[in-house]
């Protein structure tokens, strides 16, 4: 089969922009071991590559816009992040 008129997965068949960060991360985790494995044909490899590629746009979307609002929760500045110890992090 090649990558034009083969089926989509059920990952594949969920529009990226309904995924949350951590659905997509494992998504792209998925595609790099199958990618790793260097089992899959050519056509696979390049469909399997241009999936990967959204899904990592769409984690540093989702990672900008994150820290976007955490911006927006401290006055426009990022500071580095005390645990319990107090502790910068």
């Amino acid at each position: 089969m090649t990558a034009g008129n083969r089926e989509p997965s059920s990952q594949e068949a969920v529009d990226l922009h309904e995924l949350k960060f951590e659905e997509a991360l494992a998504q792209l985790e998925q595609i790099v071991e199958r990618m790793e494995g260097g089992r899959l044909a050519l056509d696979e490899s390049l469909a399997a590559y241009r999936r990967g590629s959204e899904l990592l746009k769409l984690c540093h979307q989702q990672l900008s816009e994150a820290e976007r609002q955490i911006q927006i929760l401290d006055n426009g500045s990022l500071r580095d992040f005390a645990g319990s110890s107090g502790e910068a992090r």
